[in-house]
């Protein structure tokens, strides 16, 4: 089963879980959803049991240097959500490549993957926080600015949604948070390594590096 869906800006439904995963992006962008994810799972799970195994080793490690995506060839980069963490632990990006975004539930929740600098993190947070709980009835609307909207990918318990992303030329420090409520106090965070064109991991992003679960996305500093 394959699908489009869009949302440029910055509108999702939140509160109980949607029915149909929700991209939402500053730029308009296609996905791919795909409820079955099995077989997938089972063919990332030695990467990333290799990855969460040198996490807990110490730091992040660098990864191998990497050829930049492009639009006709773009980078794959698989993230998968947990309850409640993101495999691997730091996601390398070289800005304005284009990367082929494969985000894979392996939890029993709903979760999400919002990409973008602390304020967009705010943003999310208070929004999807307002929207808990609603009383019987429509499932509320979840509204962010359009500016700081970012990329945000939400994902049921066993999907798969592929979505094709350029990364920004100065994105500034930015993290993958999940906001569905009370998931970012729970540790829902990842790191993203900005990767130099000479395809040299550089350090951790200062909004990733210095964020603490439970507090504020703004609390890591702005770009």
């Amino acid at each position: 089963m394959a699908g489009t869906v869009t949302n440029p800006g910055g509108q999702c439904q939140a509160g109980r879980a949607p029915r149909l995963p929700c991209v939402s992006t500053q730029r308009n962008g296609q996905a791919r959803i795909r409820p079955g994810v099995g077989r997938w799972l089972r063919g990332v799970g030695l990467l990333a049991g290799s990855l969460l195994l040198a996490a807990c080793a110490g730091d992040a490690v660098a990864t191998p240097p990497i050829s930049p995506g492009t639009a006709d060839r773009p980078r794959d980069v698989n993230i998968i959500t947990k309850d409640y963490s993101f495999l691997p632990p730091v996601v390398d990006l070289m800005p304005g490549e284009t990367v082929l975004l494969h985000v894979i539930n392996g939890g029993l929740e709903v979760h999400e993957v919002v990409i973008g600098n602390p304020p967009v993190q705010d943003a999310w947070e208070a929004a999807e926080a307002a929207a808990a709980n609603p009383p019987p009835g429509p499932t509320p609307v979840v509204v962010v600015p359009p500016a700081l909207a970012g990329l945000r990918i939400v994902v049921q318990s066993g999907q798969r949604v592929d979505l094709q992303w350029t990364v920004p030329l100065d994105p500034g420090p930015i993290l993958i948070g999940c906001h569905i409520a009370g998931h970012w106090a729970k540790g829902m965070q990842a790191a993203i390594r900005l990767v130099s064109p000479t395809a040299l991991p550089s350090a951790l992003s200062s909004a990733a590096a210095t964020s603490s679960p439970g507090g504020p996305a703004s609390s890591a500093g702005q770009p």
